[in-house]
Formats: C-alpha cells, structure tokens, sequence
C-alpha cells in the first residue's frame, strides 16, 4: 500500500533515520516502536503527507484514503460528539440523494442512454461505498464506537468544546474508525483511553485494512501487531522489522543482535592484529602492504561505525526513599467521595506500609486521580477518616503536565530553578550531568521545554521527583508517551523503591509487574485483586464468581480488647505468601486440564469442579491474609 525508498530524514543537526526502504502492506497492522526522539512522530506526519523527506520518495496505492490520528495538536470544528461523528458521512449522504434522484428517473427512461447508464453506474459505486461503511445502519454505529472509547450517552450532545483534550482525541478517533480509510495511521492511540478503552480498541483495530500504529504498551503490541518495526540507527536502513507480534520481535531482535556482536568481536580480533602489523612497521613498503594498509584503515573504520551504532542508551531511574521504618504510612478507613452526584467510591479501606505497591485500575472519571488527591491531602473524602504518619514525605506526578511545567522556561533552569547543580541523595550533580542521565543532549539544556517532545517532558517530571526523598510515591500516569525501554527501567526503579506506591496507569504490563496489589474502582466499594490479570478476568465473570478481596485491610470488631497473633497464627502468617502462590499455581493448573478437556464432554464436569474448588481455596486464602494482616497492623 505505501513504501518509502532510499528515504532520509533530518531533525536539526541528528539524522533520525538515513536510506530507509521499509513497506506497508494490506491487511497488515504494523506496530512502529523506538526510543523517544527516534523520528517515529515524524515518519508518520511524512506518511500522512503533512511533512515531507529530506531526499528519498514515498509511494502510495493510487487512490487510497489515509485516516491519521496526530499524538496531539488537534482541533475539532465544536460541534457536538455524536454530530462530529456524522461529518464522516455528509458528503456521501448528500451524493446518495442526488443519485437516488437520477435513478428514480431511470425506471421510465431508455436505459440505454449513455447519460443514464452512467448515473446507475455511479448510484451503484456509491451504494456500494455506503453499504461498506456502515451508512444505512449509521447512528447504531456511531452509538457503538463512542460507547467502546468510554462516552456515555448523556456526552453524545456535549459540544467538542466542553471535552478535555484527551477526550477530543477520542471523538477524532471515533471518526476515523467510522471513515474506515485503507490506511490508519496512529499515535500513540492508547495515550488518551482507559483500560476498558485499550481493551475495546484493540478488537475495533483488527477490522482495519491496514494500520501502522505507534504505541509502547507491550499488552496491546502483543495481541494486536502482525509486523513490528523499531526505528534505531543501530540497524542497517535504520529500522528492524519482523513479520509476527511483539514477543517474536524480541526473539528475532536478540538473534540480531547477538549475531551483530559477533561480527563486532571478529571485527575487532582483525583490527587488532592489523594493528600490530602496522607497529612493526615493515620496512619495505610494497604495492602489497600498501594495500594492506588502506584495508586496515576500512577495517578500524568500520569497527568504529559498528561501535557508534551498537551504543544505546536508557535513562537511570532511581527514586529516593527516605527509609523511614514505620509500619503504616497512610491509613484509609471507610472513605467514600461522590462528585458530580456521581459515586465514585465508598467503604474503601487502604493501608499504605512500606515496600506495598498499589495499582489503582477503573474506567475514565471512576475516581482513581481523586482518591490520589485524598491520600494526599489535596481533597477530603465525604465519608471516613484517612490517617497519615507524622512528617510524611508524599512526592505525586501529576497526569497534567502542562499544569507543572512552566513551557517557556528552558530545560536548565526547569531541572535546576537555581544555580548549576542538583542535590541527590545529599551531593551535588551539575545540571548538564543530570540531564544526560534522562538521555538528554547539551544542546537541549537551553531549549524551551514547549520543544520537547511527550516523552522528554515525562522524564523531565520524573528527574524532579527523584531529587525529593518520599515515604510515599503517588504517580497519576507516570508512562504516557515513555518509549519501552524507560518503562523497564522505570519499572526496576519502583521495585527497588523501599517505600510505598500508588499506580494509576494503563499499562497493563506495568501493573503486572510491579503491583503487589490491584484496587478496582467501579462506583461502588473499591475491589482489591492480587494483580492486574486477575482484574480483568473478573470483569466477564459473575458478582459471585469474583474471588476478591473487598479491602486491602480488613477492620477488625470495634469491642473487645485487642489481640496479637498467637503463636499458631504467626507461623501461618509467616509461610502464608507462599501458601497462596501455590494455591494460585494449583488453580492455574486446574484452568489448564479444563481448557484440555474441552473436547470431552466427560471430562469437563469433573475439570470444571476442581476449577471451582481451587478458585475457593485461593478466595478462602485471601480473605484469611486480610484478616490476619488486620491484627498485625495493630
């Protein structure tokens, strides 16, 4: 459908990617990954044909629509979402009254006219097209589309005005769903929906003809890529590509790579004996060793260039903790909020200890920016009590970065306000050593922050939240626009953070990985999973299938007087993480046999039962580690 050939591309002073010949074919949904800053913004604006190459050609399908969703910058017209919608359609509606006039005209005419022949065969393409986009059964599916990106009904006759940016994104979303172009380019889509939203799209996604996405969240790479390609100058045409989804890519890749350091290695072994060669300094300088001569100063150049590109590099992400000793950081006991008449939450009881890492996971406007504000301080809940330790140290990253970085001051004096260095952990860092430590360049420092890109503002954000020691780390979604490698090393950073942490993010596979538990808001009492996986299972099963627990620290009776483990219980406290990852491995297996067993009619009952029973046994598990971490909080 499109290909770009012996393209090149410039950005200031760096080439971003240099004699690229990549494809993109139908029926194909090509995953575009890289490092922030790699060009991938520019490539699809350069596919869209809204900035051109630098030399080199682009080839387009003739005739084929292009549908492209920018990573921002949009501006809609202000009509209302569900009438923005219908825009797809008003040129094609207004040319289907004209042919349905011309054909009505048909039926008392010579239909061997030319003039007439003609406008049936025009009022036959364009039934067509509207047939196959939906155009007789239109308002149902723009119903559909806004329901899937996260609209209620009651936002279909807001003006796009009223609507934050993000939410306007998704109205531009919907319409080019609805288009159906040949070709959807998007960027970074899953920026601006929830969970329920990724979830939605990534089946919507796959009725597409063709797509090439930018995106760096692994789940949706992994379920949705049938090509991947990464855009890195250590790549001969600065791409890799790989026919197959993310997990693939990342086999394919290492191969690569390794074989590239072998060749390093059998490079550099040349040099090196080339080298002594040339010190021993022969006397007779032939035609030959002239030769010799010339071919070792290719070989010392080209292992140069395999140096150069074999160089990358990640940001360092370590967040300071102030290592504090207490038991309970934040204690929440039956907080509710309602905004808008709208319940968010209620009965919610949270305990923030040292080295928890909490996951806050919920659709769009459930209440997880809120209740982050509450544990903080910011708002008071309407009901309940939240208790903090004396002289807590809260640090928050804040989802709006716009409203906490100044874009008109530079990069310098927004790391560093005063003076040429940072204090971290107790000595002094310059600024420019501290910027490089977030992959940024010298000629960046005194760059206006309005001129970096997503990415680079997000780890402008999270170099000013290291500099401060915390008890308590409060993270709004800390990896919008974050390329994958920062995600992993952001992902050790809060692992290695002995403190407590509260999540709210989209990446699913980040939720996995560092949450040790998942609180689900959903406008009633906020459920608490064992993680991200078991959250989402539990969405498609029934209220009483749902093997959760109700708070992530159960109260205890108001009389009697207050008791310590007895000696029993500690020893069943002690052993009882693991007693409930075997549990959970046992219940995995049982999913396994039933899933095998699927084919037999015979064998589903008795598999289906033992399902049922190791599904109880972990519930049962759960809801006793409640109940006695209740006593140990005491």
């Amino acid at each position: 459908m499109l290909s770009l050939q012996k393209a090149g591309k410039r950005f200031g002073p760096r080439t971003l990617f240099l004699d690229a010949d990549w494809l993109i074919r139908s029926r194909e949904r090509t995953a575009l990954v890289g490092a922030n800053g790699a060009g991938k913004s520019t490539l699809m604006k350069i596919l869209a044909g809204q900035e051109s190459l630098d030399y080199g050609t682009v080839e387009r399908m003739r005739g084929m629509s292009i549908g492209y969703l920018p990573q921002e910058g949009l501006s809609l017209t202000g009509r209302t979402a569900f009438e923005e919608c219908l825009t797809v359609f008003d040129d094609l509606r207004a040319m289907e009254g004209e042919c349905e006039r011309l054909a009505a005209q048909l039926a008392d005419l010579d239909h061997a006219s030319p003039e007439y022949d003609s406008a049936a065969e025009r009022y036959s393409l364009l039934h067509e097209r509207l047939l196959a986009l939906g155009g007789y059964a239109l308002d149902a599916q723009v119903g559909a589309i806004l329901t899937g990106l996260g609209f209620g009904k009651e936002d279909w006759p807001r003006p796009t005005g009223e609507f934050s940016g993000g939410w306007q994104m998704r109205i531009a979303l919907a319409k080019l769903l609805l288009a159906k172009p040949n070709l959807l380019l998007l960027d970074e889509p899953t920026n601006h929906l929830d969970l329920e939203g990724i979830l939605w799209l990534e089946t919507a996604i796959q009725a597409a003809n063709a797509c090439l996405v930018v995106t760096h969240d692994r789940y949706f790479l992994e379920n949705v890529a049938t090509q991947m390609m990464e855009v890195n100058s250590i790549y001969p045409q600065s791409a890799f590509q790989v026919k197959g989804n993310y997990s693939e890519f990342l086999e394919r890749r290492e191969e690569f790579l390794e074989a590239q350091t072998k060749q390093q290695e059998s490079l550099a072994t040349k040099v090196r004996r080339e080298v002594e060669w040339l010190r021993r300094g022969p006397k007779a300088r032939t035609g030959k060793s002239r030769a010799r001569i010339d071919s070792a100063g290719r070989l010392i150049e080209e292992l140069s260039a395999a140096n150069i590109r074999s160089r990358t590099a990640t940001a360092q992400i370590d967040f300071t903790a102030s290592d504090r000793k207490t038991k309970r950081l934040i204690e929440a006991e039956g907080i509710a909020k309602t905004l808008g008449g709208n319940r968010l939450f209620r009965n919610l009881n949270l305990t923030l200890s040292p080295g928890a890492r909490i996951g806050l996971v919920g659709a769009n406007g459930s209440g997880k920016t809120t209740l982050l504000k509450i544990l903080e301080g910011i708002e008071a809940p309407d009901e309940g009590t939240v208790k903090r330790a004396d002289r807590l140290q809260i640090v928050s990253f804040a989802q709006d970065r716009g409203a906490h970085l100044d874009p008109e001051l530079s990069l310098r004096r927004t790391l560093c306000p005063d003076g040429d260095s940072v204090i971290y952990r107790g000595r002094p860092i310059h600024v420019a050593g501290w910027a490089k430590r977030f992959l940024f360049r010298d000629e960046q420092l005194d760059m206006p922050v309005s001129r970096l890109s997503g990415g680079e503002r997000a780890r402008v954000m999270i170099a000013r939240l290291m500099l401060a020691p915390a008890d308590v780390l409060l993270l709004d979604e800390p990896t919008n626009d974050l390329d994958i490698p920062t995600l992993e090393v952001l992902e050790d950073g809060l692992l290695e953070f002995s403190g407590a942490v509260v999540l709210v993010s989209h990446d699913r596979y980040l939720l996995d990985r560092v949450s040790t538990t998942v609180v689900g808001l959903n406008g009633g009492e906020g459920k608490v999973f064992a993680d991200y996986s078991q959250w989402e299972a539990s969405r498609n099963e029934p209220a009483a299938d749902r093997a959760v627990v109700q708070s992530a620290r159960v109260a205890a009776p108001a009389d009697g007087p207050r008791k310590k483990l007895a000696y029993l219980e500690q020893r069943e406290w002690d052993a009882m993480e693991e007693t409930i990852l075997e549990a959970e491995q046992e219940l995995a297996a049982r999913q396994q046999e039933l899933q095998a067993a699927s084919s037999d009619p015979k064998r589903v009952g008795e598999a289906y039962e033992k399902v049922q029973e190791a599904h109880r046994r972990v519930e049962e598990l759960y809801a006793r580690w409640a109940e006695l971490e209740a006593k140990v909080a005491r």
